[in-house]
């Protein structure tokens, strides 16, 4: 079953940016590689975290081109492939070329607010427009509308090559209830650092990280010991991370993980209005718990 290879822990990529605030393609394909040295089991490309939305239509086919390029196969990529006009996602479906994309991640319709039926609409269009496998994406907290359980698993069902959801309504009642009713071909991923434990051990098969662009050996260790069921070393792993996870997101996302591969050494601390680096403050906080980790990079 090709989806299978959803597993583990996928990386939410971003998108580095030179202090003149074009894409650093250079950088990228450092990432890329650092990335495939270090553990990461999946690529998401030009997701919410690639900070898509400031890109080009050029500057996104080159991203895509180049990423595709250099893991040559070695790894499968998930391809951001969303928006709230319908009938455009669907054009781009039959025109793009997704030679080398493993699936599609699709969000919610954001600021819209589709009802539940118009939810489900939107996704039976995608998924009947195209053979590829989609994974839904539920972020309320950016979309201003939460996809119910009842509507993620009337989809599940209805429609096959909808595979799996990248679920980060941060509701555990409502991603254990879609993990305890779902089809039997249909997964649901973790679409947040700091619940991947806990939602694991209720039957979810990964995570598509944001921290994992920082720390991929260790995060796809915990994720990886997690799903062997190996839970006092994941949680171990976990907890060193804690408050990492809240510097992280404090100042918006993509703007944590940037300062922190920024003080790697990887990257320019560069955003694309209107998001804005971390606070100094923050910054510095990071700098701090980055020495205390002692991690190799």
């Amino acid at each position: 079953m090709i989806h299978r290879q959803f597993r583990g822990m996928g990386v939410a990529l971003i998108t580095p940016f030179k202090e003149d605030g074009s894409v650093d393609y250079a950088a990228l394909i450092r990432l890329v590689d650092y990335l495939l040295q270090n553990g990461a089991d999946f690529l998401c490309v030009l997701g919410t975290t690639a900070e898509t939305p400031t890109l080009t239509t050029e500057e996104k086919n080159e991203i895509k081109r180049l990423v595709i390029e250099r893991v040559n196969g070695r790894m499968p990529i998930l391809l951001g492939c969303g928006g709230n006009n319908t009938q455009a996602i669907i054009d781009s479906l039959k025109q793009d070329d997704f030679t080398g994309v493993d699936a599609i991640l699709s969000v919610v319709p954001y600021y819209n607010k589709p009802s539940q039926e118009g939810i489900y609409q939107h996704y039976k269009a995608i998924a009947t427009a195209t053979d590829l496998p989609i994974v839904l994406y539920n972020v309320p907290g950016r979309t201003g509308v939460n996809m119910t359980a009842e509507t993620t698993l009337r989809i599940a069902r209805d429609f096959p090559n909808v595979i799996a959801i990248k679920e980060a309504s941060g509701n555990i009642t409502q991603m254990d209830d879609i993990i305890k009713n779902k089809p039997d071909n249909f997964d649901v991923i973790s679409g947040d650092d700091g619940i991947t434990f806990p939602l694991i051990t209720l039957g979810a098969v990964g995570v598509i990280s944001v921290i994992g662009n920082a720390f991929p050996r260790e995060f796809s260790r915990m994720t990886r010991l997690a799903l062997q069921g190996d839970y006092a070393n994941a949680l171990t792993i976990h907890h060193r991370f804690t408050e990492l996870f809240n510097l992280l997101f404090v100042d918006g996302n993509p703007a944590g993980v940037k300062a922190m591969l920024n003080a790697m050494g990887f990257i320019e601390n560069r955003l694309r209005l209107p998001l804005v680096p971390t606070r100094i403050t923050t910054y510095e906080k990071m700098r701090q718990i980055l020495q205390t980790l002692n991690i190799k990079y």
